[in-house]
């Protein structure tokens, strides 16, 4: 069997912590493997490993049969291996053309050749179905499209063996649509392809074979058409995961949320809330579902108080709060797991334990006459790291060196935490693990329970249905129908949220 990449006995410690437990991970030329494991289970620093960013304790890597030492990411690179990471390397402020040729520019005697680059760009671009403007500025496209750019930029540099770091956690269903067909076109050109992933729908779908890694160890390497998605399950998390979420049903009480003719613009001055109206009540999960860009994330920043309104009214608990600033809104009760866990949830150069008291730090026991009490901060950030299973090696760690699985879950701990009046949790499970999920999703309903109001926007379309007791449908910046979950079918929802009319259309009430 020609292995393109072979990882065998890996070992990768930092100070004492064992990341990598003696991995073995082989690439067959022309596949598709998938890395499965929990958030934190040692998959980045794995590919890390492979993409010289780390070195290994033990072990060896083999490339197309031959030891080799990578000590730094241009040898990778030169073996024909390239990273489409995470959390995106580009300049906002480059063209995409720029940051593709970024220390390989092409020379015309002492200047760049920027026409021949954008040429060959544009060639490869078209060559893949990659559809990218090379003369388009990174601050302008889609995160969709700026993760084709880092595709662009490993095929640029001739990458054969493509790793993919949880390609899928920052897109919308129809970008991963477009991904997975991107990637079947990779592998149809000859390339082969690591896949470090966490969802397991998308395995099934994509992948040959899969290796699965539980608190760093190789757990098995499996063909996927020989498994099925409760025993990948089970051999990632180490137990029996239930897919559905146990629920009694809702006793909502009275409104906590009141949204009533809402207009908010977008950074370029467009109308992206239109009039909407909403009413979120205690004891309930009100779920919004809608495609990307049909105004929700500034729906979010309007309640939470990160963008200001143009006209209409935000409510809670019967006080206006529509413009007033962030900190004033979550003292009147408010709780807000945002969209984007590194712009607006943490500061990154901060240890963990200092963010789980980013709104509360002011107030005692944290502070008193304006002098920070560290212990007590710890003591705290312990409990609340304890309790959401937050896998860090300690409460002192930076925030950056967590996993985004982990950061998320810092995140959710401390809103949770506050025991807010009404809850905004937007993306909460993004990039986490089918077990961190059913974690998540257990909280988020024992809110509930506690007689909170929460409002949940996600794209996942089953995230909604499972979780929500109604569900509100946003299309071009209006609710445009309320539905019973239990009445509805995702088919049903992928047609509201399409802007077509149909069961409950214009619905604006409670069912």
């Amino acid at each position: 069997m020609e292995y393109v990449i072979e990882m065998l006995n890996i070992r990768k410690e930092f100070s004492g912590f064992v990341a990598n437990d003696n991995i073995t991970l082989q690439l067959r030329k022309g596949e598709i493997h998938a890395l499965l494991g929990e958030n934190g289970a040692g998959k980045s620093t794995l590919m890390n490993v492979l993409f010289g960013l780390y070195q290994p304790e033990q072990g060896e890597i083999r490339v197309h049969g031959k030891k080799v030492d990578i000590t730094n990411p241009n040898i990778a690179n030169d073996l024909g291996i390239g990273m489409v990471h995470q959390h995106f390397m580009l300049v906002d402020k480059f063209t995409v053309t720029e940051n593709i040729i970024l220390g390989k520019e092409p020379k015309k005697g002492l200047k760049i050749d920027i026409k021949k680059a954008e040429q060959e760009v544009r060639e490869i671009s078209e060559r893949y179905g990659l559809s990218v403007d090379p003369q388009a500025k990174i601050s302008d496209i889609t995160v969709g499209m700026q993760q084709r750019v880092e595709i662009l930029k490993t095929l640029y540099r001739g990458a054969e063996i493509l790793i993919f770091d949880e390609p899928t956690a920052v897109l919308t269903p129809q970008e991963i649509h477009e991904l997975i067909g991107i990637m079947k076109t990779l592998i149809k050109e000859g390339k082969s392809i690591i896949l470090i992933t966490h969802k397991l729908k998308e395995i099934m779908e994509v992948s040959d074979r899969v290796t699965v890694i539980r608190k760093g160890k190789g757990i098995d390497t499996l063909n996927v058409s020989e498994t099925n998605v409760n025993e990948l399950a089970s051999l990632m998390v180490g137990r029996e995961v239930v897919f559905k979420t146990e629920k009694v049903e809702a006793k909502p009480k009275e409104e906590v949320l009141e949204i009533n003719n809402l207009v908010v613009k977008d950074s370029r001055g467009i109308e992206a809330v239109r009039g909407l109206n909403l009413s979120v009540r205690a004891g309930e999960i009100v779920g919004i579902a809608g495609v990307d860009g049909n105004g929700q994330g500034e729906l979010i920043e309007a309640i939470t108080g990160l963008r200001k309104s143009e006209s209409g009214t935000v409510k809670v608990n019967g006080k206006e709060i529509q413009n007033h600033s962030p900190r004033k809104i979550l003292e009147t009760g408010v709780g807000h797991i945002p969209q984007d866990r590194h712009k607006h949830g943490l500061v990154l150069d901060y240890p963990i334990g200092e963010n789980m008291v980013l709104q509360t730090y002011y107030k005692e026991p944290y502070s008193k006459a304006g002098v920070l009490n560290y212990k007590k901060i710890y003591e705290h950030a312990k409990k609340v790291i304890q309790e959401f299973d937050v896998r860090t090696p300690s409460e002192k760690t930076l925030a950056r060196a967590l996993s985004g699985g982990n950061q998320q879950k810092a995140i959710i701990g401390r809103e949770i935490d506050r025991n807010p009046n009404l809850l905004i949790a937007a993306q909460p499970t993004r990039g986490l693990d089918v077990g961190a999920i059913e974690f998540i999703h257990k909280r988020l309903i024992e809110q509930r329970d506690h007689g909170k109001a929460v409002l949940l926007v996600s794209f996942e379309l089953d995230e909604v249905m499972n979780v929500s007791d109604r569900i509100a449908v946003i299309y071009e910046g209006k609710i445009v129908a309320i539905v019973d979950p239990k009445e509805t079918t995702e088919q049903e929802l992928g047609l509201l949220m399409a802007g077509s009319k149909g069961k409950g259309e214009g619905v604006e009430k409670h069912v």
